[in-house]
């Protein structure tokens, strides 16, 4: 089966991501689907559309621009950038630069979702106290 139309639509869905849209997930996504990526990892559109529900919570004007992607057979591979403003420490816009591995079920929604991005570097290191912690153990680390 060839998945490029619901990868459009789900390229789509994530770049006009809203929480008032949160919901329409289940149009995407299987009910079992898994996914992970560095603080979660559940199964189920019900906890997949918490954590997304979450993010709207934790950091103000969240969204995703898809720079890349390839598909092949029922895996599909992006690269992103997410775009936030964290609420509590700076008012800066943010990026964090990822990627995730997509795998469609027959129904063309997807059944894994896989997020690849380095939490040290993309977002630990741009926290107050923590920040200047792990760029120190970054130049230690180096050397």
């Amino acid at each position: 089966m060839n998945h490029q139309a619901h990868l459009k639509a789900l390229i789509e869905f994530f770049d006009q991501i809203a929480l008032e849209r949160v919901h329409q997930l289940a149009e995407f996504y299987t009910a079992d689907a898994y996914f992970k990526d560095p603080f979660n990892e559940v199964h189920g559109i019900e906890k997949i559309t918490h954590i997304f529900t979450h993010m709207f919570a934790q950091v103000d004007g969240p969204r995703f621009i898809v720079t890349g992607s390839v598909l092949q057979d029922e895996h599909a591979f992006l690269t992103w950038d997410f775009l936030f403003r964290m609420k509590r420490f700076s008012a800066e816009e943010q990026c964090i630069r990822g990627a995730t591995h997509i795998r469609f079920a027959n129904d063309g929604r997807v059944e894994f979702h896989r997020d690849y991005w380095d939490a040290a570097e993309e977002l630990y290191e741009k926290l107050p106290v923590l920040g200047a912690l792990m760029r120190g153990l970054k130049r230690m680390a180096r050397n």
